[in-house]
């Protein structure tokens, strides 16, 4: 019941697409040398749109 939902602009929204799009892009040209960093960069983009990436609607 106590549930926030954080209000995310569809520029924002479109932003994050954009990354993620150009990420996915450059590590099928340079893939990373270690997994755990391609993770750890999914992670990094998420707090910086202020919530978690997969829930974007």
């Amino acid at each position: 019941m106590g549930q926030v939902i954080q209000f995310v602009s569809k520029s924002e929204r479109e932003r994050i697409r954009l990354i993620q799009e150009a990420r996915a892009i450059y590590d099928s040209i340079f893939p990373p040398a270690d997994p755990a960093d391609a993770r750890q960069d999914t992670a990094s983009i998420g707090r910086v749109a202020g919530g978690d990436v997969g829930n974007l609607a």
